[in-house]
């Protein structure tokens, strides 16, 4: 007997998907010199990019300035990223340290900080077990996501909010619905597409 798997697993890979894809279009607008694209992105890596910056700069006024200094960096350079070779993440997040070294540096050079080893700073690298939904504002992401709901059928939309939240899976939502587990699948599978579209087009 296969073993069943949870719904909530299907829907959290779904949304992750679409918030990678999400920064990835948003970048590459960034490199056509799209000035709201580039406030989108900020509002969706800033959080992150900042903690790098702070781990590294122990500053936060300097980190701040780092983190201005990195998305310009990111303005500048958005042309050249490459979606084949590096997840947007992890390019953002290079950019981002990469910044907070060269600050940390000239900072030790002119004597503006305590000589300290910095390899820490040099090994640390972006946090990818988190995924890029972690970059979505929370509350707004909630939001957008109960709105492409509603626009389900109220049926569907129900069997994918307790799957999210309950985290049954196709077999066990199938029991509670008396449903055979062939119409629970299609009926999830067709709304997991649908939401996916929805979301696709924030």
């Amino acid at each position: 007997m296969a073993t069943a798997i949870p719904l909530v697993q299907a829907d959290r890979e779904t949304l992750v998907d679409i918030a990678r894809a999400r920064l990835v279009r948003a970048i590459e607008a960034v490199g056509r010199g799209d000035e709201e694209a580039m406030r989108t992105l900020y509002r969706l890596t800033s959080a992150k990019l900042f903690g790098i910056c702070l781990r590294i700069c122990g500053e936060r006024a300097q980190a701040e300035d780092v983190l201005q200094s990195a998305y310009l960096k990111i303005w500048e350079n958005a042309a050249r990223f490459d979606r084949r070779r590096a997840s947007p993440i992890s390019w953002l997040a290079a950019i981002a340290r990469n910044a907070a070294i060269d600050w940390r540096r000239s900072a030790e050079a002119r004597g503006l900080l305590r000589q300290q080893p910095i390899d820490d700073a040099l090994s640390l690298r972006p946090d990818e077990g988190a995924g890029p939904d972690a970059l979505l504002d929370q509350r707004d992401s909630r939001a957008t996501i109960d709105r492409c709901l509603a626009a389900l059928d109220a049926r569907a939309a129900g069997f994918l909010r307790t799957a999210f939240f309950e985290g049954l899976s196709y077999r066990e939502l199938a029991a509670r619905e008396a449903l055979p587990l062939g119409t629970i699948k299609s009926i999830i599978r067709r709304s997991l597409v649908r939401l996916r579209a929805c979301l696709g087009d924030v």
